[in-house]
């Protein structure tokens, strides 16, 4: 895994030129950073896993924090290279690119299970239309918080969309985070600066947590989908993003055993999360830790794509499950139900299996009839 500090120098330097060279002018166009798309396959093979049936051994949670986190990073990145580019921000185009992003797939899948449970393909009553209009506004974590006691997939949700809730999450945070970068950007703090008032708002976010555990009686369920409880998931991301970026910003310094050292560091903290039972760590600390963890093995992925246990990040197989993550966690949910449902005289893991092939082809579908048309109507407002 070691490499000379020569090399290491040179694969930065290489790096940074093609960055350089990528899209001065359209901070929004082909920029590549490696090791996203092997996370986000990452992220949403936990999910499935969880779901699956694994969730004891598999926690499907963390597979959501990933992608909180990688989102945080991307979108403040490419924010990042629009100002530095213009020294602005089109918040129109910001919020359009958004949409264009999120919602074709989102509404069509949406609507595509209201009709499979609608026709009873999905073993459920008519979707009631409270809680459709709920998803349909991207309130869905609040929704369910004031329902069937937090029960996700309840009160005549549509099966399998309770996984909704952490759109909701990001769409919340994504309409006052861009105006919090802007006026960032434009105080007197230089990027450290910056860095720190991202750092204090992700330690607010954990005191909230706390207040609410001890003085409000808050459970798993309220801390765990909340906005209010969640959004330091997003911001370390956007912390990694505005100061010492991996992906932006030279001579970074950091020497292959630093990076590797972080590595160790990252991993064990995200185990000690991840095993600890206690439910008052569980439900203030645990999120908190996920997100210092997951810091330095995002540098180390983005910096050092080479090393072996990134390669297969940046692997076809990885890359191509990336890109369909998206459309593959607004779908194997309801998949999942409906083989379990069809398919009871398979075992546990054919039906899982079923699932996966189904989800996959379905995501593939949603990703070139829909994701890609809008895709090209995106960059219109790069």
């Amino acid at each position: 895994m070691s490499t000379s500090s020569s090399a290491l120098a040179d694969s930065l330097a290489a790096a940074r030129s093609r960055a350089a060279s990528s899209t001065t002018h359209a901070p929004h166009g082909n920029f590549h950073i490696p090791s996203l798309d092997g996370m986000r396959a990452v992220a949403v093979s936990i999910v499935f896993l969880a779901h699956a049936g694994l969730g004891k051994v598999v926690p499907g949670g963390f597979g959501v924090t990933i992608f909180f986190f990688l989102s945080g990073f991307l979108i403040t990145t490419l924010m990042r290279r629009e100002y530095e580019a213009s020294g602005q921000i089109n918040l129109r185009h910001f919020y359009m690119r958004r949409m264009l992003r999120i919602w074709p797939a989102f509404y069509f899948v949406l609507f595509l299970g209201a009709a499979a449970g609608a026709l009873g393909w999905l073993n459920r009553d008519v979707p009631q239309w409270q809680p459709l209009l709920a998803q349909a506004l991207h309130v869905t974590n609040y929704y369910t918080l004031s329902v069937d006691g937090g029960a996700q997939n309840g009160a005549g949700m549509v099966v399998g969309s309770g996984v909704y809730w952490s759109l909701a999450v990001e769409e919340h945070f994504y309409l006052v985070f861009p105006l919090i970068f802007l006026a960032l950007q434009r105080s007197k703090l230089d990027g450290r600066g910056r860095w720190w008032w991202l750092i204090g708002m992700c330690a607010l976010g954990l005191a909230w947590r706390v207040a609410l555990v001890l003085f409000m009686g808050a459970d798993e369920t309220r801390v765990n989908i909340g906005s209010d409880t969640r959004f330091d998931s997003l911001l370390f991301g956007c912390a990694l993003a505005i100061h010492r970026n991996p992906a932006l910003d030279r001579d970074l310094g950091y020497t292959s055993r630093q990076l590797l050292a972080g590595v160790l560091i990252g991993m064990a903290l995200i185990g000690v999360a991840l095993v600890l039972r206690d439910d008052f760590v569980r439900n203030t600390l645990r999120y908190t830790l996920l997100g210092v963890g997951l810091y330095p093995i995002f540098i180390a992925a983005i910096l050092r794509p080479d090393w072996l246990p990134f390669r297969a990040l940046n692997s076809a197989p990885a890359r191509w499950l990336g890109g369909l993550s998206y459309a593959v966690y607004l779908v194997h949910d309801s998949l999942l139900y409906a083989a379990n449902k069809h398919l009871p005289m398979l075992p546990p893991l054919a039906r899982g299996a079923v699932a996966l092939v189904a989800s996959l082809l379905l995501a593939q579908f949603i990703f070139r009839c829909i994701e890609r048309p809008f895709g090209r109507l995106r960059r219109r407002f790069a």
